[in-house]
């Protein structure tokens, strides 16, 4: 599997027996059909996420890519709970695209994000 962002070559990680794979590259992580939303509930999982937050922020401008496991164009959408989150997921196969630092961010609320929420301007 290829990473839909830089086109490095994506690892298996496994934390406690889910695995997803991360871009040897940039950092970035699939995750398979709702493998996001298991491994946000499972305490510690957030080091899966190794990669560069700011690194994270520059691929997130790229936002026309195609699923690496099924090659549909992927879609461009925003966390409810904390829409500062922009991701790619795919309508064929479910599987979710994070850039680094992304999943850490989803799996902790704080303070500053609730702020940064109240003060985001418009998406473009």
């Amino acid at each position: 599997m290829m990473c839909p962002k830089c086109g490095g070559s994506m690892e298996k990680v496994t934390f406690k027996e889910v695995d997803v794979n991360r871009c040897s590259g940039c950092r970035g992580i699939w995750f398979d059909l709702l493998k996001h939303e298991e491994l946000k509930k499972l305490k510690g999982s957030e080091v899966i996420d190794d990669g560069d937050s700011k690194i994270g922020r520059e691929n997130n401008k790229i936002d026309r890519i195609q699923c690496p496991s099924c090659q549909t164009p992927m879609i461009r959408m925003v966390d409810r709970e904390q829409p500062h989150i922009w991701y790619e997921s795919c309508s064929v196969c479910h599987g979710v695209y994070f850039d680094a630092g992304e999943f850490r961010d989803f799996k902790s609320r704080t303070l500053i994000d609730i702020f940064r929420d109240l003060l985001a301007g418009p998406r473009e």
